[in-house]
């Protein structure tokens, strides 16, 4: 049986069509809970690894571990070996705890969405010329999904890419680009904005190399000044972003014309 299927037979969960629940309106933001069949039932899924050999034991210690954390009516769905010494599983379970919707603040960038039309229109009344906008992904990371969605002309969503805005011209140097050739290329074409795309790396490393290219764009008197600094990648938050010292951050389900909106609107400000 799937771990789909396991959770459905264990929390009875019917199609969305046919939970009421779904269609319902009346949902109190002061107190959401997780949904899975019914509304604040607080059903969860876990995965996670254990260092210890698959076994009964094992199963076990992976029960009473999310227990531990607070869930009850835990069912271990799926535990598998990932190789000597180390467990795999996929945990359901039921949370207890609510929040208060209406008192979250999400960090975000500030800017007015606009279409391209408006974006090309804006631009050319605030700025009067077109932005050079510079993409890479930087190091060693081969992983370009992210910055070909926002930069290339088919873009994403049905959203169209940078390349396709008059107002832009649009560089992208691809994949495993040094801070070195970043730079030099960045000088070379005359940037006003740099979209760095970066996975997270394990023990924060990423956090390092993005902290160094800061540096040496602010040490480089080649570059455009003002020159807008956007990073980018799957577990970007904007709030990360801007404590490294970035104008912006942009994570998973960005629209192109997000990151277009963002570049016009703070490069006229920076120009004031």
């Amino acid at each position: 049986m799937s771990p789909v299927e396991t959770l459905k037979r264990l929390f009875q969960i019917k199609p969305p069509a046919a939970s009421k629940a779904a269609l319902s309106t009346d949902v109190n933001l002061r107190r959401i809970m997780p949904y899975g069949d019914r509304l604040n039932d607080g059903a969860v899924q876990l995965s996670f690894t254990l260092p210890v050999a698959a076994g009964p034991e094992a199963r076990e210690a992976a029960k009473l571990y999310v227990e531990k954390i607070g869930l009850a009516e835990v069912h271990v769905a799926t535990m598998e070996s990932m190789g000597m010494g180390f467990s795999y599983f996929v945990v359901f379970a039921r949370a207890k705890h609510s929040l208060d919707f209406t008192k979250i603040k999400a960090p975000k960038a500030a800017f007015e969405k606009m279409d391209l039309d408006k974006v090309d229109e804006f631009c050319h009344e605030k700025i009067k010329r077109r932005l050079v906008v510079v993409g890479a992904t930087t190091g060693t990371d081969a992983h370009t999904v992210g910055i070909d969605a926002i930069l290339n002309m088919k873009g994403y969503a049905g959203d169209y890419g940078l390349e396709r805005y008059p107002c832009f011209k649009v560089f992208n140097l691809r994949s495993q680009v040094s801070q070195e050739e970043l730079l030099r290329k960045a000088a070379e074409l005359k940037a006003d904005a740099l979209l760095v795309s970066k996975l997270v790396t394990q023990r924060g490393e990423y956090q390092k190399e993005l902290k160094d290219l800061l540096k040496a764009i602010k040490s480089d008197k080649r570059l455009n000044s003002p020159i807008i600094k956007i990073v980018g990648g799957p577990r970007m938050t904007h709030a990360e972003a801007v404590k490294l010292g970035f104008d912006a951050g942009f994570g998973p389900g960005t629209l192109p014309s997000e990151v277009a909106s963002f570049i016009v609107q703070e490069y006229a400000k920076k120009m004031k």
